[in-house]
């Protein structure tokens, strides 16, 4: 919105590949760690077996919220350029 268009969707690694400035690699690796959480993190019946806490831990969350870290700064910083 901030470039005069819409965005829409949930695939951070689309989202980040549509910005102007093209992302790093390792950042678009980053983004497809955050997609593969998305849906079996939201729904109940997301994973074969168990409630989705039971599949996540400390470990995911902190990499979770730096992978997201990372890219929000990157997004930011590429806005701002624009």
């Amino acid at each position: 919105m901030a470039q005069g268009r819409e965005v829409w969707g949930h695939v951070a690694t689309r989202l980040l590949s549509e910005l102007p400035k093209s992302p790093p690699a390792e950042l678009i690796e980053r983004a497809r760690v955050l997609d593969n959480y998305y849906v079996p993190a939201r729904y109940p019946n997301g994973h074969v077996e168990g409630p989705a806490y039971e599949h996540y831990g400390s470990l995911h969350s902190s990499q979770a919220v730096d992978h997201a870290r990372d890219i929000l700064r990157f997004v930011r910083q590429a806005l701002a350029e624009t």
